[in-house]
């Protein structure tokens, strides 16, 4: 994540916010319990990005049709927006950092699945 912060910080995202960007980008709609979740974000936490977000207009609420007690987050159109400007440098990001360590990986596994053969014999 290290690498991919300045890209954030460029655009005035954190690293949570980001997570929750991206969950409700793929997901369409959520409640804020299903994507404290799958962002891996504490709820008190979540709460205070939420209300960023939603000041900022990256994300709207509205309640669920079937359960009028539900609250549901999805993206808005500046949300999709950031989403489309941020997502292509973090593919060119992780892409340079599978290049530069994933050789090193590769080896180190291939190292421990040796090691493993060997307690076998």
């Amino acid at each position: 994540m290290s690498h991919f912060r300045p890209i954030l910080a460029q655009h005035d995202l954190t690293e949570q916010q980001w997570r929750v960007i991206r969950v409700l980008h793929g997901a369409g709609e959520l409640d804020a319990s299903e994507v404290a979740e799958k962002a891996s974000i504490l709820a008190p936490s979540l709460t205070r990005m939420i209300k960023s977000l939603e000041q900022r207009r990256f994300i709207t609420k509205h309640k669920d049709a079937s359960d009028g007690r539900r609250v549901l987050l999805r993206l808005a159109p500046a949300g999709i927006a950031m989403f489309e400007t941020v997502m292509p440098d973090s593919r060119r990001v992780y892409a340079e950092i599978d290049a530069q360590f994933g050789r090193e990986r590769v080896d180190a596994l291939l190292d421990m699945l040796d090691e493993l053969a060997e307690l076998r014999l």
